[in-house]
């Protein structure tokens, strides 16, 4: 079965490629000098600059033939990023590639071979980047995979993407790896005491449900994973402005995160027991929707009055957590599309990390920055818990001041974590809103590559 990563690279080494030469500009003086006379009479007869970017066809050793020089890659991971639309189509071979930044720069072409195509056909194929020999492969291919599917859930409109499809998805991959799937569907989450994810998704004609994926030995050390699976976002009755829902198909991007991740952890066998909880839901409007003021009573026994029902998010992985909690989590990592004020406090490109212990989220933060995938920590600021105080309940779930909005968000989910477990919180875009080099416009992975890097280095043996 052909998969993402192999229309964006070849894994052939012996496959027919044009040459392909990467320079960073500070080199590139000294590349030009030690190249054959044809080639330096060329750049200079075209007066070819040495601009980060910038492109220019040489002569080959054959005649007719050619070669490709690539000049800057400051940015290493995505300074090829846009060649595979950029270049005509064909396959290309890194004759002068930094070996130490080969496996990002071949990621960096991957990634930007990516086209959302489920509903219209792309103009041709992306050119194709062999391989290069110093790349861990198998890696490299696992990566494109799981991000291609992350890119590909958060895509897909809602009409093919509530919860019967995300817990279809997450079925799949169950069988292709050898997981076992259960899900917990509709009034069997009253039943099975889960009432949040229950009263956020039940108004939907797609019942809520509660998907839970298992997979390798239970004498391995156990990681949970746990996605906000909010598959469409209407706000419920207070709700969204039509400019603010535009784009909340992709408030399941949580979910597809961890599907993605769960993907990753699989395909390179990592030694972990995983487990994957995604509460999936619709937050749609009905006569039995829930309401401003109603008082729930969640898995932990912590009661929330509802402020907001635009707050939804935070419900459904209220449950998820505390039933996570209830055996042995190890360390316990969410994913979420929460709060506005991430974005406003670091933009759409930076996910924001929360983290109850340092280890762990220093950990993800140097992988973050050797691997080109930041996060940045945010504080879990405790003194702002007086903002979820309700007269009525334990909880608010919506705080009603306008600022720290990120901030009191993480701490309210940090009320349904056992103290004493790790547990990091992502709150990201999982969205490019524009195309760049590497990143098409749509959906995308944030925080992926650095979660997996540290579990990686944590448990590998």
């Amino acid at each position: 079965m052909q998969t993402f990563s192999d229309t964006a690279l070849c894994f052939d080494a012996q496959s027919t490629a044009t040459p392909l030469h990467v320079v960073r500009t500070s080199d590139y003086a000294a590349w030009s000098s030690q190249q054959p006379e044809r080639v330096r009479n060329w750049i200079a007869a075209t007066n070819h600059r040495a601009d980060a970017g910038t492109i220019s066809w040489l002569p080959g050793e054959a005649a007719g033939a050619a070669a490709l020089a690539i000049v800057g890659n400051n940015d290493v991971l995505y300074a090829l990023g846009d060649l595979p639309y950029r270049l005509p189509p064909g396959t290309y071979r890194g004759a002068t590639l930094p070996s130490a930044s080969a496996d990002l720069l071949a990621l960096g072409w991957g990634l930007g071979a990516y086209r959302y195509t489920r509903y219209k056909a792309a103009d041709r194929l992306p050119a194709r980047l062999v391989v290069p020999d110093s790349c861990n492969a198998a890696l490299l291919r696992d990566q494109l995979d799981a991000i291609g599917l992350v890119r590909d859930l958060i895509n897909a409109p809602a009409s093919d993407m509530l919860p019967q499809q995300l817990a279809d998805a997450a079925q799949a991959l169950a069988r292709e790896f050898g997981a076992t799937c259960t899900i917990t569907l509709g009034d069997e989450l009253l039943a099975n005491n889960l009432p949040t994810i229950h009263a956020v998704g039940r108004a939907s004609s797609c019942a809520p449900r509660l998907i839970d994926l298992q997979w390798g030995a239970k004498s391995d050390p156990p990681v949970t994973l746990i996605g906000k699976g909010v598959c469409f976002d209407s706000g419920g009755l207070d709700i969204k402005p039509s400019a603010g829902m535009r784009l909340m198909k992709k408030d399941m991007g949580g979910a597809a995160h961890v599907l993605g991740l769960a993907r990753l952890v699989m395909a390179q066998r990592l030694p972990v027991y995983l487990r994957m909880l995604v509460p999936a839901v619709e937050n749609a409007i009905a006569g039995n929707a829930f309401r401003p003021g109603d008082i729930i009573r969640s898995r932990k026994g912590t009661t929330v009055e509802i402020d907001n029902t635009d707050a939804e998010g935070r419900l459904v992985l209220c449950d998820a957590l505390a039933l996570a909690c209830e055996g042995d989590p190890g360390i316990i990592i969410d994913f979420a599309t929460l709060t506005g004020a991430a974005r406003a406090a670091l933009g759409t490109d930076l996910p924001a990390l929360f983290c109850n212990d340092d280890v762990l989220a220093d950990g993800l933060l140097a992988e973050g920055r050797e691997i080109a995938d930041p996060v940045w920590r945010m504080p879990l600021h405790q003194p702002y818990r007086k903002m979820l105080d309700s007269k009525v309940a334990d909880l608010v779930n919506s705080a009603s001041s306008p600022y720290a909005g990120a901030i009191t968000a993480a701490l309210f989910l940090e009320a349904f974590v056992k103290p004493g477990v790790p547990w990091a919180h992502f709150d990201l875009m999982a969205w490019n809103l524009a195309t760049t080099p590497g990143r098409p416009e749509g959906g995308e992975a944030m925080g992926l590559r650095a979660v997996y890097a540290h579990l990686a280095s944590r448990f590998r043996r």
